[in-house]
């Protein structure tokens, strides 16, 4: 196999991994019934005028299955963490005792599941549109590299099963995590 098709397939199956990580950040950000600090990692904090993740501002504590207690390291970033979790999308009702923050999450509704579901799946999709994007650029180059006489056709057409073997990895892993992400949604 050419260097140039080893590198493109090496780099293919690098991309993938990026998008099946990026599926699980984004799968592990939409609540479940059960409280994790995971669940705050993309809210962002307006920290002294700068968008600040709010996972280096705080520490967090699960206390039960439904409790978490956030103590920001500087009580500076106690108002702005507040408005950050009030405001964001998870539907949390924070509780300031003036040392630290502290969220009961409510029961999640069968309404409220179904869209967690809902987005759950839109976000898998978006990772295996991503997958697939990897794998047509990948095999365009193979072609490419097959019509200019670089490589000849036979291991032209071993690299594109290679790749679609890859793709079918990444696209069942990804199904995976859509699938584990769904049946804890649904565990009441």
């Amino acid at each position: 196999m050419s260097e140039a098709i080893e590198m493109a397939i090496m780099e293919a199956e690098d991309k993938m991994g990026k998008a099946l990580e990026v599926a699980r950040e984004d799968m592990a950000s939409i609540r479940t019934g059960r409280a994790h600090p995971a669940m705050f990692s993309k809210l962002l904090v307006d920290y002294y005028g700068a968008a600040t993740p709010m996972q280096q501002l705080a520490s967090f504590q699960v206390h039960d299955a439904r409790t978490v207690l956030i103590t920001p390291f500087d009580k500076g970033a106690m108002s702005g963490i507040e408005k950050a979790l009030r405001e964001s999308d998870l539907g949390l009702n924070p509780s300031n005792d003036g040392h630290a923050i502290r969220i009961v999450m409510p029961q999640l509704t069968e309404d409220r599941r179904k869209e967690y579901i809902k987005l759950a799946r839109t976000k898998g999709e978006d990772a295996k549109v991503s997958v697939r994007n990897v794998r047509r650029a990948t095999m365009d180059t193979i072609s490419k590299a097959v019509k200019d006489g670089d490589i000849g056709e036979d291991e032209g057409t071993r690299s594109e099963k290679e790749i679609e073997a890859l793709t079918k990895k990444f696209v069942d892993q990804v199904d995976e995590v859509l699938k584990l992400k769904e049946a804890e949604l649904l565990e009441v």
